[in-house]
């Protein structure tokens, strides 16, 4: 078989085999090599197994409010963790092979091992078996994604301290977890066990959960989560961290202790490039991160890094749309990845966020307005029962710009996507405003919140106006 392909990806996560779909899609002879499970860590230890096991969860806390929906059910409810994880296996099952199928319909050539630069252009790869395949591409594509970061120091057993990757395919459920990291791992997972009788405890260095989240949401949150039972400890450290007797003991900065029988480490993630042989081919990191420019073209030419490797953003559709831009800028396009990235987390209420924070945008220099809506105001927060929540818009008032939109309620992940559309087509938030949204629907409030921004709201009281009157000498 000839082993020179116009086209070499590394690493078949949503950055990679997409990279590797859109590259065959435009002509190019593809090789896509890939160790593990197609599908990489979204599908197979991140985004789609724990939003399977959190439907599973949220549903569960549906059930238990359902009298307040004029649902009567009769007995206890209980949660089967056993059929939750049957579903939620079939689930990556049939996307893999999913994946499968599309790049064989494209004729993608599939190598199963570990890919690593043996020099500009040509890639080595280990099977299995031990035995190495050697193959050369005139183009290559780094996609080798990240993984969880371990603190160093702790105790490292594996059956009471976890990352991320173990504790989605736990066998059983413990009776109680402490979170290390409340970031959108910890806050997710905490969302996610609360309601399956686990006893929660989360614990953030930070002064707030989710740092990088617009701070009243995230405030909002955490009042929601500590109504639930989950304990909430922030701006605290663990000082020390032991295991004994099957559970770990944390001491935490503040005097207090955590006893739990399970620790989920949750304080993010770091770039996996150790074994990709980037010196070799003089590829430059930084911090272990993949150097790209706007193009996102490494240090060397015709080689290019996408998704969690490089930095810019650890998120899988942030990884899929890198991967198109790489591809066509492998294949002669020569444009810069320029496009807003919505941010999601889906806890119950779910997160939704785009653009900069109004803080953000100060720091920018930008003199700026925000307009809000509760959600409690809306017919269908109401009907459906979830009426828990804010939307935020940020307007830059000298150019009238629509710069963030920041959400915080029911349905909210599916909202944020016209908040992106808007965002990356350089709307006014005058047009979001004149905008007509479906009623009755969650979306409505980005053009509510929009009218408030611009002090115009027809649906919120009108604001009250200070006027100070200037000292007469």
């Amino acid at each position: 078989m000839d082993k020179h392909f116009d086209i070499a990806v590394l690493g078949g996560g949503p950055g990679g085999y997409v990279a590797a779909l859109k590259s065959a899609q435009l002509g190019a002879r593809v090789a896509l090599v890939e160790k593990g499970h197609l599908g990489g860590t979204c599908l197979n230890v991140g985004c789609i197994p724990s939003k399977a096991i959190l439907a599973s969860a949220e549903l569960v806390e549906h059930i238990r409010h359902a009298g307040d929906m004029g649902v009567d059910v009769a007995g206890s409810v209980t949660a089967n963790w056993d059929r939750i994880q049957s579903r939620k296996d079939k689930i990556l099952q049939t996307l893999r092979a999913g994946i499968k199928g599309l790049l064989g319909a494209r004729k993608v050539t599939l190598f199963a091992g570990h890919g690593a630069l043996d020099g500009a252009g040509k890639i080595a790869v280990t099977k299995p078996d031990g035995a190495v395949e050697t193959l050369t591409a005139g183009k290559v594509i780094l996609a080798s994604g990240s993984v969880p970061a371990r603190i160093p120091g702790w105790p490292t057993d594996p059956a009471i301290v976890c990352t991320s990757d173990e504790a989605l395919h736990w066998k059983t459920l413990p009776q109680s977890l402490l979170i290390v990291g409340g970031g959108v791992i910890g806050c997710e997972f905490a969302c996610m066990m609360q309601p399956l009788g686990v006893d929660v405890t989360v614990v953030e260095m930070l002064p707030q959960l989710l740092p990088n989240i617009d701070a009243q949401l995230a405030q909002m949150l955490q009042k929601v989560l500590a109504q639930r039972g989950v304990k909430v400890f922030t701006g605290v450290k663990i000082d020390d961290l032991s295991v004994a007797g099957g559970g770990a003991t944390a001491r935490l900065g503040d005097g207090h202790t955590v006893q739990a029988e399970r620790v989920l480490v949750a304080t993010g993630r770091r770039a996996n490039t150790t074994d990709l042989g980037l010196g070799g081919a003089g590829i430059a990191t930084d911090r272990g991160f993949i150097k790209v420019n706007d193009r996102l073209e490494t240090s060397i030419p015709d080689h290019y890094c996408i998704g969690d490797a490089n930095g810019l953003c650890q998120l899988a559709h942030a990884a899929s749309a890198h991967g198109v831009t790489a591809a066509e800028n492998a294949l002669g396009s020569g444009q810069a990845f320029t496009a807003p990235i919505p941010n999601c987390v889906y806890t119950f209420p779910e997160l939704a966020s785009v653009g900069l924070t109004a803080e953000e945008a100060r720091i920018r220099g930008m003199a700026v307005s925000v307009g809000s809506f509760p959600l409690a105001h809306l017919g269908k927060a109401m009907a459906a029962g979830d009426n828990e929540g804010l939307v935020k818009v940020v307007r830059d008032r000298e150019s009238d710009r629509l710069v963030g939109v920041h959400m915080l309620g029911h349905n909210v992940t599916e909202c944020i996507a016209a908040a992106t559309a808007l965002l990356h087509q350089r709307a006014t938030v005058t047009e979001v405003a004149e905008t007509v949204f479906a009623h009755p629907t969650i979306s409505e409030s980005i053009r509510e919140a929009a009218e408030d921004a611009m002090q115009m709201a027809l649906h919120l009281p009108p604001r009250k106006i200070l006027r100070v009157a200037a000292a007469v000498a």
